[in-house]
């Protein structure tokens, strides 16, 4: 009997130590999965370092609603029951946790109609390599807008922003270029922001490009040559002017009668527009001349005495 009792209390010791055991497994086992999930939330992935374009903005959420409130309030207070918040979710939405290679214009398509707006017609003003020249001139010249005047382009102008598929699903150390991947999120952005932009144009539109750029005043890989140009509806838009605008005292590289100038008409004219060029259209030139008052390009008149 003495030994039928001990050899149950082996027994019991055994299993008791085998549970410990087994416990205190399990234990391990979920404090190291615990680490690594907590490590992997954190981790950067290699992912997110191999990009050759800037980060995604600091502070990017305060930089939209910043300029989206200034935008409807302070400069179109007509726009005042347009939702800031809503829009800030909507362009959030389209990139966080995504592949910065695998954006749609899907994506963007709940930003795009809760941010639109009508844009007056001949006010439109599309621009190519003019970036600087063009918006000081806007700012100067209220009759006129970029597509950067209007509250989709003003928010985003100079902003960068892209997601990953890791934690925080925010890359703010790099994002993709253009000749990296296509249906990164800023190019997708700006192509849908411009065919929007294009597709609302009416009455005479203007278009500004640098008549000193070597390449060619045209681009046909440009926003303005790929995409706004096959979106401008000829039954909206009654005659498009060209703005050639060179350097003061720069390379005088394409004049109206340039090649790439030539295309660009031709182009124009199958889609029956009705076209008229200008080479340094003077009210932009004199703002040119701000920068450069004694230069003989910026004289008014020439004493003939």
């Amino acid at each position: 009997m003495p030994l039928q009792q001990g050899s149950a209390r082996t027994r019991q010791r055994t299993v008791l130590l085998v549970g410990i055991v087994v416990l205190l497994a399990a234990l391990v086992l979920a404090v190291v999965l615990a680490s690594l999930l907590t490590h992997g939330r954190h981790e950067v992935s290699p992912q997110m370092l191999k990009w050759k374009d800037r980060g995604t903005t600091k502070n990017l959420q305060e930089v939209i609603l910043g300029r989206c409130y200034n935008y409807i309030t302070a400069q179109y207070p007509e726009l005042g029951d347009k939702d800031c918040l809503k829009i800030w979710e909507s362009l959030k939405a389209a990139f966080i946790y995504k592949n910065p290679c695998n954006i749609t214009s899907e994506d963007y398509q709940p930003l795009m109609e809760l941010a639109s707006q009508p844009i007056p017609c001949n006010k439109s003003l599309f621009w190519s390599k003019t970036g600087d020249l063009v918006h000081r001139y806007t700012k100067s010249n209220q009759n006129f807008l970029t597509l950067e005047d209007t509250l989709l382009g003003y928010m985003a102008d100079r902003v960068s922003w892209c997601g990953d598929p890791s934690a925080p699903g925010i890359n703010y150390e790099s994002c993709p270029k253009r000749s990296e991947c296509e249906s990164n999120p800023s190019s997708v952005f700006w192509k849908m922001a411009s065919k929007m932009f294009a597709e609302t144009a009416c009455g005479v539109v203007q278009v500004m490009l640098n008549g000193s750029v070597e390449a060619g005043a045209f681009r046909s890989s440009s926003i303005f040559g790929s995409i706004e140009i096959f979106n401008l509806n000829p039954e909206k838009v009654s005659e498009i002017h060209i703005w050639l605008m060179q350097d003061i005292g720069g390379p005088q590289s394409e004049s109206c009668s340039g090649h790439s100038i030539k295309r660009l008409i031709s182009i124009l004219e199958e889609r029956n527009f009705k076209i008229i060029c200008e080479d340094n259209y003077r009210p932009v030139q004199l703002l040119q001349c701000v920068h450069n008052p004694d230069h003989t390009d910026c004289r008014l008149c020439t004493n003939s005495s």
